[in-house]
């Protein structure tokens, strides 16, 4: 399922990708926005995973494997800075589910964290399957303790750029440039909840999910972000551990800041891209 070895840039840019497949399949499923059909399944050690394909009877389904086809060519060409998804029903959105990249060119070992557990090893196949077990156990079980859905969900994605790289015109294939207002809002007090990541040499990606505090039935203590439920540091995007204790905003509404210079400073990200949103009336 993953690389034997992650020893090289091409290696690791698989392993990140099948990560995010993965990921997006394991939350449509366990979410129940898709019929049995439209999955596959294989296994990583004991765990059994559901995976997203090309299911012709499932226009939604089949969408959403061409967002992530796009957002893998914005993986390749090192301008995703973060992508994410969210689960609406007009005019607030349930549940945000966050995947921040960032590239490297070379450090001496891995390091691999989730949950505050942290392992520094090399570069072998039994560190990099932990680490990936440990995320997509965690999202598993954190999908399990989510309240049910509404019946009129809308999903959508975006993804943001890094400024420096990505040239102005560019777009992934199957997205256009946002023109949606930079707004997001929650009914209610909303909770970040910190899965895990899995960093090589090569790549760092992270995994957070937010949604309504009420919604999560039982959350391990450790996967909420260290600022409290009703505090979203910096918007709830895109924090580095220190900045999470020094910037937050405790509103009910989570700002995406899509005019990045006021908030983050224009070297950081420049654009927004989004494919057309997707209802999704049929859901099993």
């Amino acid at each position: 399922l993953f690389p034997e070895s992650i020893t090289t840039e091409q290696q690791s840019l698989v392993l990140v990708k099948r990560l995010l497949a993965i990921s997006v399949s394991c939350i449509t499923y366990m979410r129940g926005l898709f019929p049995e059909s439209s999955y596959g399944t294989r296994y990583l050690d004991d765990l059994c995973l559901k995976i997203l394909r090309e299911d012709k009877s499932c226009l939604g389904s089949l969408q959403i494997v061409k967002w992530i086809q796009g957002c893998f060519d914005a993986l390749e060409k090192q301008y995703v800075n973060l992508g994410f998804y969210a689960l609406s029903s007009n005019p607030t959105v349930t549940e945000m589910y966050q995947f921040k990249f960032k590239y490297k060119n070379k450090v001496p070992q891995m390091d691999i964290s989730s949950n505050h557990r942290e392992f520094v090893a090399g570069l072998c196949s039994k560190d990099v399957k932990q680490a990936s077990r440990l995320l997509l156990r965690t999202l598993y079980l954190l999908m399990q303790d989510l309240g049910p859905l509404p019946n009129d969900i809308t999903l959508s994605m975006k993804l943001l750029y890094y400024n420096q790289v990505t040239p102005k015109d560019y777009q992934p294939p199957g997205f256009k440039e946002d023109g949606s207002p930079g707004d997001l809002f929650f009914a209610g007090d909303p909770i970040n909840l910190k899965v895990g990541s899995v960093s090589t040499d090569f790549h760092l990606m992270k995994v957070r999910v937010t949604t309504e505090k009420k919604r999560v039935k039982k959350a391990d203590s450790n996967l909420i972000q260290k600022n409290g439920p009703t505090e979203i540091s910096h918007q709830g995007l895109d924090c580095e551990e220190d900045e999470e204790e020094e910037e937050c905003t405790k509103i009910n509404l989570l700002n995406l800041a899509f005019s990045q210079e006021e908030v983050i400073g224009p070297e950081k990200k420049r654009k927004v891209s989004e494919p057309e949103k997707l209802p999704l009336n049929s859901r099993k």
